[in-house]
């Protein structure tokens, strides 16, 4: 018997928590039923869930773990202020170098002014001595000085120098490879047109027609250069079906161009050429594949490899029958973790069977104050979303100071949040987001929360029979795909529903509310239709608050039904 609670307070995308690692169906029921549990996420019974989420308007200072800035959007705002300190450095140098030009401007001056003027005479300059005297010195040591200064590199090592005092807080690769992945998954979930994304909008085909799944207040285009990496990602996985797409705007964006490189640029035209070649030849595209690499060959005609791919093309063009060729064209890569693609992607697009669902006579809206004498002169404002699975929607659950003091005690012990593995935890792609377990006494702002949450449900929600808050910010493309026994809190641009995949119905996040479910039957066995999943956040920044509650120590709380079926 699990409950399930989420607190939202302001717009972010997405929602989730799971009492096993993704979609653990048949393990669910005797994971969550009273065992110790190391990692609260995965084992509670009778749990209860709080989701609390908010929009984060402060920076505080967090430390970042190699590679994991991807993870939470609060490391990814930290990383603004970095990058501040690098447009100062740069600064500098551009004034130091801009110096250093004027110099040697004025001295390209001084000597120009006297070959135009001084030297124009056949050997009259030279028969005062003073003249003669300043051109041997002058091609003897000014023109030395100016040539091999040592001031240019002086001016970079300082840049360099800089730049690696702030090394440790830059992105690593796994950040670069997270958030270029973070983008597919968005591609992918939302049916979000690759052509769009590089313009900077969010748009999906509808009967033939590109239709604004968002608007963002801010937009901004992708360079060549970023698509390049984002299709080299996907390429160097064997991911040619997102490879493809992301490369044939690479090259169509470096043609843009003429194929000139700019000095920030990791890839080039020839690169991305090279990349997207291989690419379709791996999806049976054979004939685009040859022509690609021929155009690569105009630009670098001695390349080898290349000559011999062309050489391959032409004979498998030649030898091999159509059919043969085909491949498997552009299918999206299979996930072994995710069986429920279809119904979770749908859910995350259009809400699932609403507003069908909630047209149910059967469900309503209340003031609900569970007998409880605190909520009995301020009873709180109850949406009951669903009957089976029971869940219910608490509405202003959270203040925006309770927000503010939950996430501030946060933010110094997040960490990547990890999933069940065999009897130990690590990290997982099905799940992006940073998160922290708070403790708290009875006057603290968690201690209060926990009030809250016993007044409502009735249960005894303290340690040992309650897990400590937890607390969740999600990263690029945020999510965590279905699992059971996880809930939410915060509200968002675009995205970040909490979908129930069996139930067929999703929640958008609501700013300052509480959902709740439970988990589990009277009779102690899984609640299966609770398989959920938190969208992933597509704009915004999502904050989660989670509040298990075990079944051990609640017996007469909420008591057992005499029927063993229920």
């Amino acid at each position: 018997m699990n409950r399930r609670w989420k607190l939202v307070s302001e717009q972010i995308c997405g929602l989730h928590r799971s009492c096993s690692s993704s979609e653990q169906r048949g393990a669910q029921s005797s994971r969550c039923r009273g065992r110790a549990v190391d990692f609260p996420v995965l084992e509670m019974k009778f749990p209860m869930c709080v989701y609390l989420s908010w929009t984060l308007l402060s920076v505080a200072v967090v430390p970042l773990s190699v590679g994991e800035m991807y993870t939470s959007l609060l490391n990814v705002k930290q990383a603004i202020s970095v990058e501040r300190k690098l447009i100062d450095y740069l600064r500098t140098y551009i004034d130091h170098e801009v110096e250093r030009l004027e110099d040697i401007k004025r001295f390209y001056a001084k000597v120009s002014d006297l070959h135009n003027e001084l030297y124009k005479g056949p050997g009259t300059a030279m028969a005062n001595p003073l003249v003669a005297f300043t051109l041997i010195k002058r091609l003897h040591s000014e023109w030395l000085n100016v040539v091999y200064s040592n001031e240019a590199q002086e001016n970079t090592q300082a840049l360099r120098s800089s730049y690696e005092e702030e090394e440790a807080e830059l992105p690593k690769l796994e950040d670069l490879q997270g958030a270029a992945k973070g983008l597919m998954r968005l591609q992918d979930v939302y049916a979000l047109q690759v052509t769009s994304l590089v313009k900077g909008r969010f748009q999906r085909v509808t009967n033939g027609e590109s239709v604004d799944v968002y608007l963002p207040t801010v937009s901004l285009p992708l360079s060549g250069d970023d698509c390049f990496l984002v299709g080299k990602v996907a390429y160097e996985q064997g991911d040619y079906y997102h490879s493809v797409q992301w490369l044939e705007e690479s090259v169509r964006l470096f043609r843009g161009t003429g194929g000139e490189w700019s000095p920030e640029n990791e890839g080039t035209l020839e690169d991305a050429l090279d990349h997207l070649a291989f690419s379709h030849f791996k999806t049976g595209n054979v004939s685009y594949a040859l022509s690609l690499s021929q155009e690569l060959l105009h630009h670098d005609p001695l390349n080898g490899r290349v000559l011999q791919n062309v050489e391959k093309y032409e004979k498998l063009l030649v030898t091999s029958s159509a059919t043969s060729l085909k491949g498997d064209g552009l299918r999206r890569p299979t996930s072994s973790n995710l069986r429920t693609r279809e119904a979770y992607e749908t859910l995350c697009q259009t809400r699932g069977s609403q507003p069908a669902h909630f047209e149910n006579p059967k469900l309503f809206c209340d003031f609900f104050t569970n007998d409880d004498p605190g909520l009995l002169l301020l009873p709180v404002r109850r949406e009951v979303l669903s009957l089976q699975p029971y869940v219910v929607l608490y509405h202003d659950f959270i203040t925006d100071t309770e927000v503010e003091d939950i996430k501030g005690l946060a933010q110094p012990g997040l960490r990547r949040s990890v999933v069940a593995a065999g009897e130990k935890q690590a990290t997982a792609e099905y799940r992006i987001s940073k998160s922290a377990w708070l403790k708290g006494s009875a006057q603290s702002t968690v201690g209060k929360l926990d009030q809250k949450i016993s007044m409502l449900t009735g249960l005894n929600v303290r340690h040992p029979y309650g897990e400590y808050l937890q607390v969740v910010n999600y990263g690029i493309g945020g999510h965590y795909e279905p699992h059971f026994d996880h809930a939410t809190l915060s509200s968002v641009e675009a995205g970040g529903s909490t979908a129930f995949i069996y139930a067929n119905f999703s929640v958008p996040v609501v700013e300052k509310a509480a959902i709740f479910w439970w988990n589990l039957h009277r009779n102690g066995q899984g609640d299966e239709d609770t398989l959920h999943a938190g969208c992933p956040v597509l704009i915004g920044d999502k904050w989660v608050a989670n509040k298990w509650i075990h079944e051990h120590g609640q017996e007469f709380q909420h008591r057992c039904s005499l029927n063993p079926d229920e």
